[in-house]
């Protein structure tokens, strides 16, 4: 028998509310009667005919492989997994409101771990002991040794081009581990196509530290990082990485629309008028269903110092306490990250597998999944770390104010602040928002 915390949802709703002693009298925190006792406990199996709910975004657009399990899972089991499909934009307020509310789903599938639930969340220790899941990617709270979200998925920051442009040009690209080109061979390859073939722009990246964190790691950088007395800091890697990437962004070889305007790469991209794309293994779907104009092809990332992707957990499965639902709900996490089914998910939604050993047979485009599993394998450490730190920081209920990292890099790319400013402006925001790490 599982016994789960029965007065959680009480205690989001008055954290949130700022009306503990009303709302602890007022709410009785008692879920399904059908599922559990009033203790919040599950003294049985659930029976056929039982229903949870499952909050999630764009499993449509990935292939609907949640909808897809959870037809599978209510066909051996009798037990039906509600996929409510929200708006990616709008699923943190629906939370939020639904935890405020005390009605919260009995899981979702989120992008980080909210203080306004935090203390809502079930152990998912169990579903880890039953599935070599990548743990690096698993949000853990190692003071109280319990496992608090689990990553469905992969994502990798890559690089796409314009494969129908390269072969007009007549220029090559590495298709090999072998053939990996260098930062200054990669910008040297497209600025050739792009002048052969009449190209507006060379490149472009997404406004994002996500995909910058992948150019530093290229470049020696081990990111941002708290001493011990929590003073933030960086190495000569960032600089270096830094000045690098402004000379990039000349409205000629990058668009300064993008990074100073908040320009949309994707839809650049797709017009064919940019030559590569520095973004991620997400977009592979997209660009394969609505790239029609042109062939695209995904490529090793270009490197400098040493190769690196930036990798991580698309998103990743909480289950909540106090719904009266746990048990079901640990059930059906526990079910799908068996290997046969974890491996039935990745295949249907395209996923970069978030469970160590699963082979996955893509229905398409392989190669650039593949090429995706390669960048990640040949990361170094520094990747799985800095994640792990992110992880700590965001179970502590800790976070920034915007990204320093982007907005002050901005600044420099326009030439507000210099690079040391830059990098010491940085280092302040993060000591002063993070502190030392928890």
């Amino acid at each position: 028998m599982v016994r789960f915390r029965s007065s959680t949802r009480r205690g989001i709703g008055a954290v949130a509310l700022g009306l503990a002693l009303a709302l602890a009298a007022g709410c009785s925190g008692s879920g399904d009667p059908g599922t559990g006792g009033t203790d919040g406990t599950t003294d049985s199996a659930p029976a056929a005919g039982t229903k949870i709910q499952f909050f999630l975004s764009g499993d449509a657009n990935q292939g609907g492989g949640f909808a897809h399990m959870a037809a599978k899972y209510k066909e051996e089991t009798g037990v039906e997994v509600e996929i409510v499909d929200i708006a990616n934009s709008d699923l943190p307020t629906k939370l939020k409101n639904a935890a405020q509310a005390n009605d919260l789903p009995a899981m979702a599938r989120v992008g980080g771990i909210d203080p306004v639930w935090r203390s809502a969340l079930v152990d998912l220790t169990p579903v880890t002991d039953a599935s070599d899941i990548k743990m690096e990617l698993a949000a853990v709270d190692e003071a109280a040794g319990e496992v608090l979200s689990v990553p469905t998925d992969v994502t990798a920051v890559g690089m796409f081009i314009n494969k129908s442009l390269f072969d007009e040009a007549g220029v090559a690209y590495p298709q090999t581990e072998d053939e990996i080109w260098t930062w200054d061979e990669f910008v040297a390859a497209v600025n050739e196509v792009k002048e052969k073939t009449d190209t507006t722009y060379g490149m472009v990246m997404d406004r994002s530290s996500h995909r910058l964190k992948a150019l530093f790691y290229e470049f020696g950088s081990e990111w941002f990082q708290p001493d011990a007395d929590g003073q933030w800091q960086t190495n000569d890697g960032t600089a270096k990485a830094l000045e690098f990437f402004k000379g990039l962004n000349d409205d000629s070889f990058m668009p300064r629309s993008v990074w100073l305007a908040d320009g949309d790469g994707n839809a650049l991209f797709k017009s064919g008028d940019i030559v590569a794309y520095m973004s991620g293994s997400w977009q592979i779907a997209d660009f394969a269903q609505n790239i029609t104009d042109f062939e695209w092809a995904s490529v090793y990332l270009p490197k400098d110092v040493q190769r690196s992707t930036n990798y991580g957990n698309a998103a990743n499965i909480v289950v909540f306490d106090g719904t009266g639902e746990e048990q079901v709900a640990l059930d059906f996490v526990t079910w799908l990250y068996q290997p046969e089914n974890y491996k039935e998910l990745a295949e249907t939604s395209g996923f970069l597998p978030a469970v160590n050993g699963i082979e996955v047979e893509y229905a398409s485009h392989k190669e650039a999944f593949d090429l995706y599993n390669q960048e990640i394998e040949a990361s170094p450490a520094i990747v799985g770390q800095i994640k792990q730190n992110d992880f700590a920081y965001e179970i502590a209920g800790l976070g920034t104010e915007g990204d320093p990292v982007r907005d002050e890099t901005v600044k420099y790319l326009n030439d507000e602040q210099d690079l040391q400013t830059t990098i010491d402006t940085i280092n302040r925001l993060l000591t002063e928002q993070l502190g030392p790490l928890p």
